[in-house]
């Protein structure tokens, strides 16, 4: 799955680990998503999408 989160989280300068903090997950979750190397669980989704204010869609694609 793609998704926008390194563009999202650079705009807003956030390093990796405060992105983390935001959603309560490991800085190595970020990198994982970030790489494409695993996909968020639905809520985890949710989390992200709301933390960037902006809809799921927007940040994820197939």
């Amino acid at each position: 799955m793609n998704n926008r989160l390194k563009v999202l989280r650079a705009e807003r300068d956030w390093s990796q680990a405060d992105l983390a903090n935001r959603l309560g997950v490991s800085r190595q979750t970020v990198n994982a998503l970030e790489t494409g190397r695993y996909d968020p669980s639905l809520p985890l989704a949710f989390k992200i999408a709301a933390v960037f204010d902006q809809p799921i869609e927007s940040i994820f694609s197939a």
